[in-house]
Order: C-alpha cells, then structure tokens, then sequence
C-alpha cells in the first residue's frame, strides 16, 4: 500500500513539474525572441518608423474624428489626451507608441526635447505662411524617434476652433527598444 501511494505521490510530482513548464514555454519562448541580437540599420529603423507612423497616424485621425462626432461635448478632453479614445489607446499598446496631439501653444512646452520645439516652430511657421505640409520622422537621442504628420482640418477646427492659425500636429514618439522587439527583421527593406 505504502509503495502504490509512494509512486503515486511521485507521478504526481512529476505532472505538476511538467505542467509548469508547458505553461511557461509561450513567456519563455518570447522573452528568448525580445533578448536575440538583432542587426537593423538607421534606414531601416526610420523607414518602419515612417510605415508605422502613416497606419498609425491615418487610423487615429479616423478614430478621433469619429470620437468626436459622437461626443461633441468631450471634444476639449479627447484634444488634449487623444488616447482616451479606444483605438487609438489599443494602437499605443500594440506599437509601444505616445500618441498625442500638439499645437501652437505647445512650441514653449518644456516637457518637449528641444529639437521637438524647433520642429514644431518650424511647421507653425509653415502653416502660418500657408506652405504645404507633410510628416517627418526625426531621431530626437539614441533611444526615441518621432514621427509628426499635420492633422486634419476638421480636427483642427474641432479642437482649437475659430484659433488663427487653426494648427495641430500628431506627435507619435517611438521608443527604438519596442520597435526592436516588434518589428520582423525579415521583412525589413535594405
């Protein structure tokens, strides 16, 4: 009796062990997939950060324009944190990405790295003198990248209202880390 009992406190041991390790081979295998050493270049990081930053900027706008048709009355709050809105909530999660709205009055923002300010200087210069204006991706230091596109003239006239000049810029800032763990690096460009 002692020996049935024996081997099958045993057995059970070594059920439990296995288990264990079935269920943690998934976090292993992709924690092991995040630490491999990866070889991406300064092009092809700034060119996944451009793609990404286009689908992101372009579903974002979607998703706060509809946001703010549905809710008139929040549209002061979604400006100003535009990732209480679902999706644009569930891109930031899913790319590792801040997604946020930028306008006149953030040109002084010290919370801005610098060459963020002479940026948005730039593009605020622009769009006063009624230049044409498109997205850029800038390194600001050795672990973030930022990707601006102008928005939306109806999210302009949304957020900032009858304000001259009626500019707002998407800031997405990249961390390198997160593009690293997420991107495939057999898809890559050359």
């Amino acid at each position: 009796m002692n020996r049935i009992l024996s081997c099958l406190a045993l057995s059970l041991c070594f059920y439990s062990c296995n288990n264990k390790r079935l269920e943690n081979t998934k976090e292993l295998s992709t924690e092991i997939k995040a630490s491999k050493i990866v070889r991406v270049t300064n092009t092809q990081l700034i060119y996944t950060v451009d793609e990404w930053g286009k689908k992101i900027s372009k579903l974002s706008q979607k998703s706060l324009l509809e946001a703010l048709a549905k809710n008139p009355e929040n549209s002061t709050e979604l400006c100003a944190d535009p990732s209480k809105v679902a999706i644009i909530g569930a891109l930031q999660k899913e790319y590792g990405v801040k997604i946020s709205l930028l306008t006149a009055s953030d040109t002084n923002n010290i919370k801005l790295n610098k060459k963020e300010q002479e940026l948005l200087h730039a593009y605020l210069y622009s769009a006063s003198s009624n230049t044409p204006l498109s997205d850029n991706v800038q390194p600001l230091n050795d672990t973030t990248v930022v990707y601006n596109l102008p928005a939306d003239i109806q999210i302009c006239k949304t957020c900032l209202g009858d304000r001259t000049p009626s500019f707002a810029l998407w800031r997405l800032l990249f961390d390198k880390k997160e593009i690293l763990r997420k991107v495939d690096v057999k898809k890559l460009k050359d």
